[in-house]
């Protein structure tokens, strides 16, 4: 049972000294009782109060890694059901799924394929972020050599599927030091499973059918010491998954039901790409911290990792490029110059109409703190004023371009005549749309 901010209190040294940031020694407990603080920001707790108030300063839901080194994949460590009330930080892990029955030269290939899926999107690079090796062939030197060459051959992080206990073994002694995630312990195999985990410091995936099944196996599982756990339910369809991770997630965050407080993964894997990319995304948003595909076309991917960038972008912070001065194409002398803001959406558009148009340019990018050309305009993050001090920045702009012409969006057009009074470019009117570059483009040359 969760402890109340005076059950917590009841544990503080009630010195109020401020050291924890907070005014009161009481009102550090209502913040830790709620989850928005942490033990470690009091100095003065003792040993005995740690240990008592450990579980109400852990997450709802434990952060488990999966790997080790730079790509490692952590999950988990969530304080809230919805998006809007905090910044989820932690991605959730797309996996590809590969059998270990394919012979050397096709687990080079899907290597290769799977190291390629890696996208650049609004100026953020997105990519896969686990290999999920599964044991087909039911033979421990195979799956071993399969994990071996994904290793070495994609670089992520890996997953060991529907593997037995017995055949693990020599997998994790070929990954050794890797930690890689162990799928799956049930209710016949878990004690041999907590053994392997707990022996080479591995998290640990629990499958079970329905929410109790599984509560009873991650509580059996953590007293033969496995601590790092991932939640998989095992429902069959789409909708009965859905439901499933929606339960955990609740009973764990606001229930408070620490035997589902770990984070989940799903098997969208499907023959059909189809279904198997609109399984992939619903788990994506709820609320799986690892999602298991078997598709490795680039077509298929990139959506799924579309979906997860745009919902694990904070949305107080939107994305922004550094305002500044850009070419777009072999800009030179006689090439126009565009106005925009430094919100990516913005910015990406212009700069592929530009592309798009076959006219070089050079594209200034004003600071509107990642808002878009309207939106500035209206909060007054857009103005004349703002543009002309750019344009008059030592970024050598003026040394790049013959004309001083500048074409601003023509959702701006009202401040034309000031910018032009104020800086002394000449300013013409752009389309209302980034969609209609290429035709202004091709009107605007020779002109």
């Amino acid at each position: 049972m969760a402890l109340t901010a005076l059950d917590v209190y009841k544990y503080l040294p009630k010195t109020n000294c401020k050291e924890c940031k907070f005014p009161t020694c009481l009102a550090f407990a209502m913040a830790l009782a709620q989850k928005k603080a942490s033990l470690d920001d009091c100095r003065h707790a003792s040993a005995d109060a740690k240990a008592a108030l450990e579980g109400a300063s852990r997450p709802p839901v434990t952060l488990v890694t999966v790997g080790s080194g730079d790509k490692k994949l952590q999950i988990g460590n969530d304080t809230v059901l919805f998006r809007h009330e905090a910044t989820f930080v932690h991605p959730a892990g797309i996996a590809i799924e590969v059998s270990d029955t394919l012979d050397a030269k096709e687990l080079a290939a899907a290597a290769d394929e799977i190291r390629g899926l890696s996208f650049e999107r609004v100026g953020m690079d997105i990519a896969v972020s686990l290999v999920a090796v599964r044991a087909d062939s039911g033979d421990a030197e195979k799956l071993a050599a399969a994990a071996k060459a994904m290793k070495e051959g994609a670089g992520l992080p890996l997953m060991l599927l529907g593997a037995k206990p017995s055949i693990l073994e020599a997998a994790l002694k070929a990954l050794e030091g890797d930690k890689p995630l162990l799928c799956f312990a049930d209710k016949d195999n878990f004690a041999e499973m907590a053994a392997l985990a707990k022996a080479h410091s591995a998290p640990l995936a629990v499958q079970g059918s329905g929410l109790e099944e599984l509560a009873d196996i991650a509580q059996k599982v953590t007293a033969l010491g496995a601590a790092d756990l991932v939640l998989c339910p095992k429902a069959g369809s789409l909708g009965a998954t859905l439901q499933d991770l929606t339960r955990i997630r609740i009973a764990a965050l606001k229930k408070n039901f620490r035997a589902l407080g770990y984070p989940m993964m799903a098997i969208a894997s499907d023959a059909d790409p189809v279904r198997e990319a609109a399984a992939a995304v619903t788990y994506i948003a709820k609320y799986a911290g690892i999602v298991v595909v078997k598709g490795r076309s680039r077509a298929e991917i990139l959506p799924l990792l579309t979906a997860r960038q745009n919902i694990y972008t904070d949305p107080q912070k939107p994305i922004q490029v550094k305002p500044g001065f850009y070419a777009v194409g072999n800009a030179g002398k006689d090439s126009p110059v565009l106005l925009t803001t430094n919100f990516s959406l913005t910015y990406y558009s212009v700069a592929g109409d530009i592309e798009a148009s076959r006219i070089p340019c050079w594209v200034v990018v004003a600071d509107t703190e990642g808002t878009s050309v309207l939106t500035a305009f209206a909060s007054d993050k857009l103005n004349a004023d703002k543009v002309t001090t750019l344009l008059k920045e030592d970024n050598g702009i003026k040394d790049k371009v013959g004309r001083q012409r500048i074409v601003i969006p023509g959702l701006v057009a009202a401040m034309a005549a000031k910018l032009k009074d104020a800086s002394g470019w000449e300013v013409q009117v752009g389309p209302r749309e980034s969609s209609g570059i290429p035709k202004y483009l091709k009107s605007l040359v020779g002109s």
